[in-house]
């Protein structure tokens, strides 16, 4: 179904047209209701290309503009903004209509996309800590409200299982390792054992060398180091899973940096033979002499010991993802401290003649109460499974205060879905490059715009369907009854009429969370209709009204509690029955 601004952005396009003017401008939702429901800047816009009065410009708009079955007689406001208000009959009809949609009125991509999504990527024989918090949550939002919207998506972990620190790993392992304390938590001993070689290397020239060598024998294909990084990435990946199953995060294809191991030598004779890199001091580099902001900061593609880095293992990553997994768009939801890194590989690709959709997708960080990158005392990054089972047990003890006589399998089950959705939130409601602080009390509120505001507001929809028990439901308890089939809306309230065209807003903002990748967006938007939502229920009684009110406030009430559950499920958080 067609939203009512791509309704009006039509009907707007063809006034210009018979008014014979040029297509420019935009149609957006209003800034400030009390002048409607939506806005263009058409005249405005038009009036400076054609040093014409803009309110006379938007005069002669109005004079081709025929939306008399979607709004109100539009206004001209200000400078020039043409202001239309929706018609409260055009706004029941859509409500009707999105009320059997399936799919809340969310058209799919006319042009889908291939997609591969680069996100999380830990680090082996390191426990995941709170900054990996970010790239998960965001790529997973992403993820799914492209999926939503109809392109093919892959999500690929690329994990961080290769590289120098194995030397040192191997070395501890092979001379520090406690087997019983292996057993009892895998991934803390590994740190152990790889923090004590570090030490130890630096300290002792001998053991530097040892370690070193430990690592040659590795990429040489040695059998007992081979065996023993096998086993480090087994029991690391153990750990990664936990956390991704408490995220209830899952990914397609996990191809670490070790994948691409026997492609690397290949990438640096291919771009020396297109002459895309050269030899400068033994090492094989990319210069961008062309590019002013690069010009300076050549890219290293092998050093001059004939070790490759990162940069080489993520140019055979775009060659694969393109050619072999036949992918058109390349998004890394990586840190921001790496922007110049993938400005010099979406470079090198572009040089090499891929068409491909590359983007880098940045965030910030996550803070402390200190304003300074969230540590534990002892300095150490916060581990993110520790993180997550405490917001579990936090949002348990709120449980237990506020509904006692739940069960224990109730309980569990609830905190969970609460404690999870809660940091996921704390995360996603902030646009992406902004640094945020983590707070527990902000975050686990059930007031303000946090999840368990919004996962009470679901709830309190569902209640009102377990009190209506003449009310035909196909199955209250899990979530997916509605209210009778109204095929009329009967919006005569003011708060009726807010609510219903908030409702159909969603079909709108869903599509805008890939403009520039904004989560945040769509988090905006569900906090805004969980108060809008509160404001009707406190001003319109449900199930006390007469018919035909009656059952269409209930249909009200349960696209308002769908819209909810499907937002808030594209945001990776789920939804409890009760709380």
């Amino acid at each position: 179904m067609e939203t009512f601004q791509s309704l009006l952005a039509k009907r707007l396009a063809d006034a210009l047209a018979k008014a014979g003017f040029a297509n420019v401008g935009e149609l957006t939702q209003a800034t400030d209701p009390r002048f409607g429901d939506y806005q263009t800047n058409a005249a405005l816009v038009l009036g400076k290309q054609l040093g014409e009065n803009p309110r006379a410009v938007a005069g002669k708009i109005l004079q081709q503009l025929d939306v008399g079955d979607l709004a109100e007689t539009p206004t001209v406001a200000g400078a020039g903004f043409i202001n239309f208000k929706l018609r409260a009959d055009a706004i029941a009809k859509a409500a009707g209509e999105l009320f059997s949609d399936e799919r809340l009125g969310v058209a799919k991509s006319v042009s889908p996309r291939k997609i591969v999504i680069d996100f999380g990527s830990p680090n082996v024989a390191k426990p995941m800590h709170v900054g990996h918090i970010r790239s998960t949550a965001l790529g997973d939002a992403i993820a799914r409200v492209a999926t939503f919207l109809g392109h093919d998506v892959i999500r690929d972990n690329h994990i961080g299982d290769w590289g120098t620190q194995f030397g040192m790993v191997i070395w501890g392992w092979k001379n520090l390792l406690d087997r019983n304390a292996l057993q009892r938590d895998p991934l803390a001993e590994i740190v152990r054992i790889y923090k004590e070689a570090n030490a130890r290397s630096t300290a002792d020239p001998g053991v530097r060398e040892a370690c070193r060598q430990e690592l040659v024998k590795l990429q040489s294909g040695d059998k007992e180091n081979l065996d023993i990084w096998n086993e480090c990435v087994a029991l690391s990946m153990q750990d990664f899973d936990h956390v991704y199953e408490l995220l209830d995060v899952h990914y397609d294809i996990q191809c670490g940096e070790s994948f691409y191991n026997d492609r690397l030598q290949g990438v640096v004779d291919r771009l020396l033979k297109a002459k895309i890199a050269e030899t400068s001091e033994g090492a094989v580099v990319v210069f961008f002499r062309d590019v002013p902001e690069l010009a300076d900061k050549p890219c290293i593609i092998r050093k001059s010991d004939g070790g490759f880095n990162y940069a080489t293992s993520d140019i055979a990553t775009v060659e694969y993802r393109i050619d072999e997994l036949k992918r058109d768009t390349l998004w890394y939801v990586v840190g921001a401290p790496q922007t110049l890194h993938f400005k010099q590989i979406f470079g090198i690709a572009h040089r090499e003649g891929y068409k491909a959709d590359l983007r880098h997708v940045p965030f910030g960080n996550v803070l402390g109460e200190d304003r300074k990158l969230m540590k534990t005392r002892s300095g150490e990054n916060v581990p993110l499974r520790q993180l997550l089972e405490e917001a579990c047990n936090r949002a348990r003890k709120i449980i237990e205060e506020k509904n006692p006589d739940l069960s224990e399998e109730e309980k569990t089950s609830i905190a969970r879905t609460i404690g999870i959705g809660a940091v996921k939130y704390a995360d996603l409601s902030q646009y992406r490059m902004t640094d945020y602080v983590f707070s527990w009390d902000k975050m686990l509120a059930l007031q303000g715009n946090t999840a368990p505001y919004l996962q009470n507001a679901y709830v309190r929809i569902r209640s009102i369907f377990r009190k209506a028990v003449a009310t035909p439901l196909r199955d209250v308890e899990k979530g997916t009854g509605h209210a009778p089939a109204a095929t009329t809306f009967v919006l005569e309230h003011a708060a009726e009429i807010g609510l219903a065209k908030k409702l159909y807003q969603f079909a709108e903002i869903v599509p805008q969370v890939l403009n520039d990748f904004r989560p945040n967006v769509l988090a905006t938007y569900l906090f805004e209709l969980a108060n809008t939502f509160h404001s009707f229920y406190e001003a319109c009684p449900v199930l006390k009204s007469e018919e035909p009110a009656r059952s269409s406030r209930l249909a009200l009430c349960d696209l308002a509690g769908r819209v909810l559950q499907r937002g808030l499920d594209l945001l990776g958080i789920k939804v409890p029955e009760r709380m």
